[in-house]
């Protein structure tokens, strides 16, 4: 079973999603705003990009591609639990939210589980 089936199919819609959400959104921010809160939008840009290449991955299939998605599912989990911390610790440094903030509340805390489900079906992909 490739990782673009069966459960795969629901990653790539998941992440295609937020990655539409994450970049439309990243983008207007960084043009209509961006002084108002560059780290943010620069950080949910970031994100954008990285479910970006997940989502592709995904789509691509073979064993290089499942590769780069489990090290770009790590990356984002390092991600979310680095950006939910800081926003919980330093909030100041956020005036507005990224996709990040607060472990993904603002995205019902999809951004934490998705990353996980993206390395348990990887894992279990790779000895499909």
């Amino acid at each position: 079973m490739g990782i673009g089936s069966g459960p795969g199919r629901l990653l790539i819609l998941v992440y295609g999603v937020f990655t539409v959400a994450a970049a439309s959104r990243s983008l207007y921010q960084l043009i209509a705003q961006y002084e108002d809160a560059p780290l943010a939008y620069v950080l949910s840009a970031v994100s954008a990009l990285v479910y970006a290449f997940i989502t592709l991955a995904l789509v691509r299939g073979g064993e290089g591609a499942r590769r780069a998605a489990l090290l770009c599912c790590a990356a984002e989990l390092v991600g979310v639990l680095v950006v939910g911390t800081w926003t919980l610790v330093e909030p100041a440094a956020f005036p507005d939210e990224t996709v990040w903030s607060d472990y993904g509340m603002g995205y019902l805390f999809i951004p934490i589980f998705l990353p996980v489900t993206g390395l348990l079906w990887l894992r279990r992909a790779s000895r499909a």
